[in-house]
């Protein structure tokens, strides 16, 4: 199935090839202070393990969870200058600011080998601090979300050390699916170097991976129980239904309701009531989950199975806008958005009278990135289908479906990703000859 892009006329999309610039001191000192301005009044602290003697080039990998990660990471690696990798939505109206901060552009979860060209450039030949956030979207449930299998090999090549940044709280103090309401949580972070330079010439892509994906867990419910932190703000089930929306008692989908610290399903009438340590409890009868990421893993099982026994499928009408440049989005009308075991991701509609049909495959898209309430555009629930040079929000008819489509990418990834090495390893040809010693 071939994709037929957007014909946006004389409209010129933005060229994430661009070459990054070198971040000017000047402007690691102007962030560094807003940074600070901004977490005037909020609590926080950030420590540094096995960081003794480090300094730059190397690669920074974060954790995501909200807009506070970047003012925390400003302020950990000061006075050093940083390159980020940012994504176009980042760029949005402020492109000439973020090219000047030596950012280095990319759509989500699209395969973009100058991306690699210009990662080199910022860590030998400017020498400075390339940060990564991994996982490509807010967390939305507190817990590490998928990371890309290329990450192993993206650090081998550059033979630089590793450094991760891992935050606790800020997931806490503003949830991806309520951030207009903000918590009293205490910020904590910690800086630490993971991999030498030399640890990561021994060491197999493979094996740099596998460290990375260890030292990368966290579990936000976990630690604020363990950390005694109790959340007393009265909103603070607001908006849950859209992470969890499925009932673990009639097994209804999108009927969920979120509403001061009680979560509802609506076909069954039951409830939850979130407590101060964020732990869930049935107001009748037995607990399904108490530990909340424990029911965002049911849910992901239940489209496993959808999928394993190949009756998932995802039809709706979208109005979709688009972000070819970052000046401003375009709206490009309705169109029909599909998602199958087969085809992946289909966007099909028309703009100014021209056909356009956008496709992702399942192997092209190991996972998805989805709003629940995207602050540029409108304050409801969307997913990103994003090509190399172009990025389409599509806000679906139906309510509350943008996180089971997330959990249905990444599991038809690894579906299919597991059918491949099985079909190559059936197609490898075995040696049957005769042993000689």
């Amino acid at each position: 199935m071939e994709t037929i892009d957007v014909d946006y006329g004389r409209l010129r999309r933005y060229d994430t090839t661009k070459p990054p610039l070198k971040q000017r001191k000047f402007f690691t000192a102007v962030l560094r202070a807003l940074c600070s301005i901004a977490l005037t009044g909020q609590e926080y602290r950030i420590e540094k393990i096995n960081m003794e003697g480090i300094t730059p080039p190397y690669i920074l990998l974060s954790n995501h969870m909200y807009f506070v990660d970047f003012e925390l990471n400003s302020i950990a690696t000061w006075p050093h200058s940083v390159n980020n990798i940012a994504t176009i939505d980042g760029y949005y109206r402020r492109p000439i600011l973020m090219e000047w901060l030596g950012c280095l552009c990319k759509r989500k979860f699209t395969t973009d080998m100058t991306l690699l060209r210009s990662v080199k450039k910022v860590l030998r030949e400017y020498g400075d601090i390339l940060c990564m956030y991994p996982e490509a979207r807010y967390s939305p449930v507190g817990t590490t979300a998928i990371l890309p299998d290329s990450l192993g090999k993206l650090v081998k090549a550059q033979e630089v050390p590793v450094v991760v940044l891992l935050h606790h709280g800020n997931y806490l103090h503003s949830p991806f699916w309520n951030y207009r309401k903000p918590r009293k949580v205490p910020l904590y972070s910690t800086m630490t170097q993971v991999l030498t330079a030399q640890e990561v010439r021994e060491k197999s892509a493979q094996e740099i991976g596998e460290i990375i994906r260890k030292v990368m867990e966290y579990d936000e419910y976990r630690w604020q129980e363990e950390q005694g932190l109790h959340i007393t703000e009265p909103f603070r089930a607001e908006g849950f239904h859209k992470v969890l929306y499925q009932c673990p008692h009639c097994l209804m989908e999108s009927r969920m309701e979120g509403k001061g610290t009680i979560l509802r399903c609506a076909a069954c009438g039951r409830e939850w009531e979130m407590d101060e340590l964020g732990r869930l409890h049935a107001k009748e009868g037995e607990t399904e989950f108490s530990h909340i990421p424990d029911w965002f893993e049911w849910e992901r099982s239940q489209v496993r199975q959808q999928l394993e026994a190949g009756t998932y499928h995802f039809e709706d009408e979208v109005d979709v806008w688009s972000l070819p440049h970052a000046w401003r989005f375009q709206h490009l009308g309705k169109a029909k958005l599909t998602h199958d075991m087969e085809q992946g991701f289909v966007v099909e509609g028309t703009y100014n009278g021209k056909l356009y049909h956008i496709h992702r495959p399942p192997l092209g898209m190991y996972g998805v990135h989805i709003e629940y309430d995207y602050c540029y555009l409108r304050p409801e629930d969307c997913i990103d289908i994003s090509t190399s040079n172009d990025s389409l929000y599509c806000y679906p008819v139906k309510q509350n479906v943008v996180t089971k489509l997330s959990f249905a990418t990444e599991e038809l990834y690894k579906m299919k990703m597991a059918e491949r090495k099985r079909r190559r390893n059936a197609e490898r040809p075995s040696y049957t000859g005769d042993k000689r010693p």
